[in-house]
């Protein structure tokens, strides 16, 4: 039996030609990536201009992925699948012709909140959550229709139960870890996860520090432990990884990430008021080389090969397969 797919449904590295390198090393056979936090469309653009340069500058370790297919491609061809995505809806601006756009432009996720208030959905750091709004049915609609996945990891708890409600197609939660296991403001409760799962909807568990037990000491026991209790709960099937992996970014992109352009004060989020910067990565998991050691642990923890395969990007290329395309293509 050959390697299992490996799949990481969220990086925001500072990217380079050392990354992709151990991409590679890692056996990584697609990332989705965010390029995009707070970019207006034509911000959102040139973040693609610049991958494209990279994917003419090292063809031989990374290409755009768009379809399932890619993935299996970059399998056979030795290299790894970049899929985009947003974390904002800021690229779509007000503008709901701007869906099938960014889809055809390659996006693959788009999150309907980050964090805050957005024109789609409620953030999960807002005191109150309304729900969904009208664009936001609308938008969820228009996602439905072409392809592009609906993603609650920044989203309180009614904008996404309601999200999950109004799609005709399952909705990701691409990076974050239920809120029994730690409680953090975007860990996810057991009722959203039930509605997530229950729909054939997927979580990719982070390894993000703030959203794991203990924090940059959480052991690979705990985390794998963890998983193997969510599978008991909610079904392998609908399990993947999403690492939420900022290699190498500098500090001053947390600022951005928390902050964008809506305030002229720092927010410090789920991180400590004097130290704003990214926390230690867990010792089990540095950079793209360290996926084995999720494989070892899940292993550890009592996960047979074919539902360790599932949760390391076997579950994550059946939901590529089934929601990247349009409706009209899925029959």
């Amino acid at each position: 039996m050959g390697q299992a797919y490996r799949i990481d449904c969220l990086q925001y590295a500072n990217w380079s030609e050392k990354i992709f390198r151990q991409m590679r090393e890692g056996a990584v056979d697609a990332v989705h990536v965010t390029i995009a936090y707070h970019e207006n469309f034509r911000e959102t653009v040139l973040n693609i201009e610049r991958w494209n340069r990279w994917f003419e500058q090292f063809p031989d370790m990374i290409f755009q992925g768009r379809w399932a297919s890619d993935v299996k491609l970059a399998r056979e061809t030795g290299r790894t699948a970049i899929f985009f995505g947003f974390q904002n809806p800021s690229p779509i601006e007000d503008d709901i012709g701007l869906v099938e756009i960014v889809h055809t432009l390659g996006a693959r996720f788009m999150q309907l909140s980050y964090n805050n208030q957005s024109l789609l959905a409620t953030g999960c750091y807002e005191a109150e959550d309304p729900g969904i709004t009208r664009m936001g049915r609308q938008v969820i609609k228009e996602m439905n229709r072409v392809g592009l996945v609906i993603d609650m990891s920044h989203t309180a708890d009614r904008s996404t139960l309601e999200a999950i409600e109004i799609s005709e197609r399952p909705i990701a939660i691409t990076h974050a870890n239920p809120h029994v296991w730690a409680p953090a403001l975007r860990n996810k409760k057991d009722d959203v996860l039930r509605a997530l799962t229950q729909s054939g909807g997927m979580l990719g568990f982070s390894f993000y520090p703030h959203h794991l037990k203990d924090k940059s000491a959480c052991t690979l026991q705990s985390f794998c432990e963890m998983v193997a209790r969510t599978a008991e709960t909610f079904g392998v099937e609908h399990l993947g990884i999403g690492s939420d992996l900022c290699q190498d970014q500098p500090d001053s992109v947390v600022e951005w990430m928390r902050v964008g352009r809506w305030s002229k004060e720092i927010d410090y989020g789920e991180g400590s008021a004097s130290a704003p910067g990214f926390p230690p990565m867990p010792d089990w998991f540095h950079d793209n080389r360290d996926f084995g050691n999720i494989e070892s642990g899940l292993r550890e923890v009592g996960f047979a090969d074919g539902d360790v395969d599932a949760v390391m990007g076997g579950n994550w290329l059946r939901f590529f397969d089934r929601n990247f395309g349009s409706q009209l293509d899925q029959g």
